[in-house]
């Protein structure tokens, strides 16, 4: 009988999922460990992840996943060091967790001791052979850059440290007609709201959710957008039937503070909104895989598709670098429409 075990979190606990196919023997076998549980969300048994229960699924024990002692306190201290420079505690929360698993790796090794060739070796017999993404191991080399900075004595050798290449992928955009569809059989008004919102105004989801009521301008029709990405402020535009949209949908939820509130007006999660997404695109027969993201990519080719000087369409994504806005020349149809294919002429 086939079977698999991971490690995950449920309900903010740390649990291991296990899952096979149903069998009246494992299932009794499984129900006699303590605190056995089944869910139907992850439609998988999962019980506490503890040492014992790690080595009977053949899981990493919990003492190869925690660093040393000396490499927690210096970890503790890059996350202080952080916030004294006033790091997001998004970006803490990635560093630390990428350091983490480099330390974890070296648990072994004094700090201090640590070179440039460690890195080396760490990605090839880490990151390579376990398949995880470019994107990953640059997140672990800026970490890693950033820690040695604070580490006394060093011998790592910060400048000589190079991040891998990332693959030049291009975004994933969708029509007008399909952004439309997404947003029309979109039938609940808040999640309306919400798609439309962050559409006509190229908004991040970070951005959305923390979006509060004071931040829309009326009678400017702007949007201000606080503390974005880099720790910037923006404008945006506000559409005029985005602006009919909300004052619709204050009407029906009167939310507090934050334009999109869950339960006890606290703020929406990203993941609810991530949710929200996915549905509207399977009740619109969208089958591209796309997330919230996808919105912002098709409202800066569709206004470059329009004949929008590349520079607003930097301003209005709060981009630093006209490069990063030019990458949406590539997936712009309105050049390639000019050329005639050989095949048709």
């Amino acid at each position: 009988m086939k079977w698999s075990a991971k490690v995950i979190k449920h309900k903010g606990e740390n649990r291991i999922a296990v899952y096979f196919e149903k069998n009246a023997d494992l299932i009794a076998r499984i129900k006699k460990i303590d605190g056995a549980r089944w869910s139907q969300t992850l439609m998988a048994w999962h019980i506490p992840d503890t040492e014992e229960n790690r080595v009977r699924f053949k899981i990493t024990p919990i003492s190869q996943t925690i660093p040393s002692e000396e490499a927690q306190i210096q970890i503790e201290k890059f996350k202080q060091w952080m916030r004294s420079k006033r790091y997001s505690e998004n970006t803490i929360t990635t560093y630390c967790e990428a350091l983490k698993s480099f330390l974890v790796f070296y648990r072994e090794k004094a700090i201090t001791d640590i070179t440039n060739q460690d890195v080396i070796i760490y990605n090839n017999e880490y990151i390579l052979k376990n398949n995880l993404s470019a994107s990953y191991q640059n997140q672990i080399v800026n970490a890693i850059k950033l820690f040695f900075k604070i580490v006394l004595h060093s011998k790592m050798i910060i400048e000589e440290l190079q991040r891998p290449k990332n693959a030049k992928k291009l975004p994933m955009v969708l029509s007008k007609e399909e952004t439309f569809k997404l947003i029309d059989v979109t039938t609940n008004l808040k999640h309306k709201t919400l798609l439309a919102l962050i559409y006509s105004a190229g908004l991040r989801i970070s951005e959305a959710i923390n979006m509060k009521i004071t931040d829309i301008d009326n009678q400017r029709m702007l949007i201000h957008v606080k503390n974005a990405k880099g720790k910037k402020d923006r404008y945006t535009l506000l559409s005029t039937k985005v602006s009919e949209l909300l004052k619709e949908y204050y009407a029906v939820y009167k939310p507090k503070t934050f334009i999109f509130e869950g339960q006890n007006n606290e703020q929406y999660s990203s993941r609810s909104a991530q949710s929200i997404l996915q549905q509207a695109a399977k009740n619109a027969s969208i089958s591209k895989k796309i997330s919230l993201h996808t919105l912002r990519h098709s409202f800066a080719t569709h206004l470059l598709e329009a004949g929008t000087d590349l520079r607003y369409i930097q301003d209005l994504l709060g981009h630093s670098s006209p490069k990063t806005t030019m990458i949406y020349t590539h997936v712009s149809s309105t050049s390639l429409k000019k050329i005639t294919n050989p095949f048709d002429m």
